[in-house]
């Protein structure tokens, strides 16, 4: 490292330091992300400010204490879970009112990502206190960079629901979407779920899964829906450990003719037959999101073959 590389990383760890309070000697609350597995996943600078605030705010502090005692640091730990959000905001407001700094740790990767902390964010800024994001390791986001999948636009659904019929709605809602689906899935429902994805998409199209990222076993996959589902279901250790589940888009280039999906195709039909054509093509475009040209010319070739 350089004279001049080392000057500065000293200077943004001193920076860290010394932004603990604000100038109204306010405490501070810090979102710091931790190692989603492998305890080397964690920034210099989060490091620093596990060590120098008076207290960590841990999802779990059993589990956050390998961390901490892996480097050596002595800060007190408190909870801070989903059944204990309301009455431990009142108990941290106030230690930040005293001039306290807090850092906010989830028991892997980014805070608030799937994880409690919305409610005393949103919180400590209503009271006027300063919010720092630390960031570092985000189970998503690693998925996605890793998947082959397009990252451009995506939407992330956390954990979906538990029943096979609320999964294949909330895959019938993505099917004709063009940003990538990005969900986690745990190992005891992620047969399943292949099997509702299977039910839903065509067996070609393009999927990924992710499993123990950055951990030992880290296994990264991608291929058609069909091929994923058959791996998964012949390996039982593919079944096991934390799942990153990603599902391709919509791709209008796979549908040169027209760019509308099967369910955009769908809507018009249905609207065709009570409607006018020119009505139809109008509030077509305003359901599906689809360019009129693209939609007045499937029009005219629906009712051409009729």
């Amino acid at each position: 490292m350089s004279n001049d590389n080392a000057e500065l990383t000293r200077n943004h760890l001193s920076s860290a330091s010394s932004h603990l309070m604000t100038d109204d000697n306010k405490g501070v609350l810090y979102i710091v992300a931790t190692p989603i597995g492998n305890l080397a996943d964690i920034s210099l600078r989060a490091l620093e400010v596990l060590k120098t605030v008076e207290l960590i705010a841990a999802e779990d502090t059993r589990n956050s204490k390998a961390l901490l005692n892996h480097y050596s640091i002595q800060t007190p730990m408190t909870s801070y879970h989903e059944h204990n959000e309301e009455s431990k905001s009142k108990f941290l407001l106030g230690k930040l009112k005293s001039g306290e700094s807090i850092a906010l740790i989830s028991d892997a990767g980014t805070p608030l990502i799937n994880d409690p902390g919305y409610s005393l964010v949103e919180k400590v800024k209503l009271a006027g206190f300063n919010v720092c994001p630390i960031p570092g390791a985000c189970a998503l986001i690693a998925a996605l960079s890793a998947s082959g999948i397009a990252t451009d636009r995506f939407s992330f659904e956390g954990f979906l629901p538990r029943t096979s019929g609320a999964r294949q709605a909330v895959f019938e809602r993505y099917r004709s979407r063009q940003g990538t689906l990005v969900f986690y899935e745990s190992s005891h429902r992620i047969v399943k779920c292949l099997d509702d994805v299977l039910a839903i998409y065509a067996a070609t199209h393009k999927i990924s899964i992710a499993r123990e990222l950055t951990k030992t076993y880290e296994t990264i996959v991608t291929g058609t829906v069909a091929e994923i589902h058959q791996l998964v279901n012949s390996d039982n250790n593919m079944q096991r450990g934390e799942f990153v589940v990603l599902i391709e888009g919509f791709d209008k280039k796979q549908h040169k003719d027209d760019g509308l999906s099967d369910d955009d195709v769908k809507t018009l039909k249905t609207l065709m037959t009570e409607c006018s054509l020119k009505t139809a093509v109008k509030l077509a475009v305003q359901l599906t999101g689809q360019s009129k040209k693209d939609v007045y010319k499937k029009a005219l070739a629906l009712q051409d073959n009729d």
